[in-house]
């Protein structure tokens, strides 16, 4: 093989551009200024069939006036558990612009106390949220009659 072979590229790549394009104004999206509200908007995006019968994640992003932008489901798991990948929540956030978040996740059992777990992985989402300066503003657990805020309880500063 020749020098000149070596050292020539491809042009077999994909291009990447950002674009983006909100399809719903700030001023109609609604603020989350308190777990509360947070939770009446998940709760609403809950199916009733399976809150009680399967852990599921959902992701709510925020924009910097912490308008909901939107949400999405991250993970779906067994009766016990659920696995929320942080790459992919923040590959969203990255890709929806987001400047906040929120994580949430139900107990079927009905048991609103956090695990070490849950505890555990509120920690490693403050952590690679501040290297990609976004803000995870609160993970909710929901249940079927309430819910348990992690900010409000102090393990969110």
């Amino acid at each position: 093989m020749s020098k000149k072979s070596k050292c020539e590229l491809s042009n077999k790549f994909e291009e990447v551009k950002l674009v983006y394009r909100n399809k719903t104004r700030a001023s109609e999206r609604p603020k989350i200024d308190c777990a509360e509200s947070a939770y009446k908007i998940l709760r609403a995006h809950w199916d009733d069939d399976q809150i009680s019968l399967v852990e599921e994640a959902k992701v709510m992003f925020l924009d910097n006036q912490l308008r909901m932008m939107s949400i999405a489901t991250v993970s779906k798991g067994g009766m016990s558990g659920t696995v929320i990948d942080p790459k992919i929540v923040f590959s969203i956030a990255l890709k929806r612009r987001s400047s906040s978040i929120i994580i949430s996740h139900n107990h079927p059992s009905g048991r609103l106390k956090p695990s070490h777990a849950d505890i555990s992985l509120t920690r490693k989402f403050l952590e690679a949220g501040k290297l990609l300066e976004i803000n995870v503003a609160d993970h909710l657990i929901i249940s079927e009659e309430g819910y348990y805020s992690m900010a409000n309880e102090g393990h969110i500063p």
